[in-house]
């Protein structure tokens, strides 16, 4: 699926902000701490990084990957300490104040779909929180991920020999064993993050898990 509208990607995004924004505003203090689906990270460290991403330029993404040695997990570390505050509500407020920001590193725009619904998911799922996002634009993020290399953070590579298909939108990509499911549960598949049994199904779910899992 193309994204043949640029400009429909930047509300879709700030809505998904101020969604999570409005799940969080009351969570409990201990809560903070629950570990995400991105792993080493709990939930407010998360917070802390979709805080770093919205603020990132063009320019400073190139500068920052200089001082890290492109190392992309060191620049992310740098990234979330200057970000995260002692008091998640401080961290809230900063977060509040960068809802509107269209910053994007030198990448396809897309990747602020999947940054923005894969993030959500890595907060909402531990804490148990449901939120229903647009198909449409899950499919886009989903075909994003699907056409990129590992490399540069897809997974292009492991999902060859296997057939996703969506059953919330029209979607449908590769060939081989079919893993079926909605869009936001593939999405999370191809991005390593774990799906709890029973929202894939089809005679490919567990080879693909496997593969996903044995990526670099």
């Amino acid at each position: 699926m193309r994204l043949r509208n640029a400009g429909s990607v930047w509300p879709v995004v700030h809505h998904e902000r101020m969604a999570l924004l409005r799940d969080l505003e009351d969570l409990a203090p201990v809560k903070w701490q629950t570990p995400s689906l991105c792993v080493g990270w709990d939930v407010h460290e998360v917070l802390a990084h979709l805080i770093d991403a919205a603020g990132t330029t063009r320019r400073g993404f190139i500068r920052r990957m200089v001082a890290s040695g492109l190392d992309f997990d060191k620049d992310n570390a740098v990234g979330l300490t200057r970000e995260l505050r002692s008091d998640p509500q401080e961290t809230l407020v900063a977060f509040a104040a960068v809802l509107g920001r269209t910053s994007t590193p030198p990448a396809p725009l897309a990747t602020r779909l999947v940054e923005a619904f894969a993030h959500g998911e890595d907060i909402r799922r531990p804490l148990l929180i449901r939120r229903n996002y647009p198909p449409t634009h899950v499919a886009i993020a989903l075909a994003h991920q699907l056409k990129t290399s590992v490399k540069f953070g897809g997974a292009r590579e492991p999902v060859a020999g296997s057939r996703l298909v969506g059953t919330d939108v029209e979607f449908s990509h590769g060939a081989g064993p079919e893993v079926r499911g909605r869009g936001i549960d593939l999405l999370l598949a191809v991005c390593g993050r774990p799906v709890r049994s029973g929202l894939l199904a089809g005679e490919g779910v567990s080879g693909l898990a496997a593969r996903i899992a044995a990526k670099p």
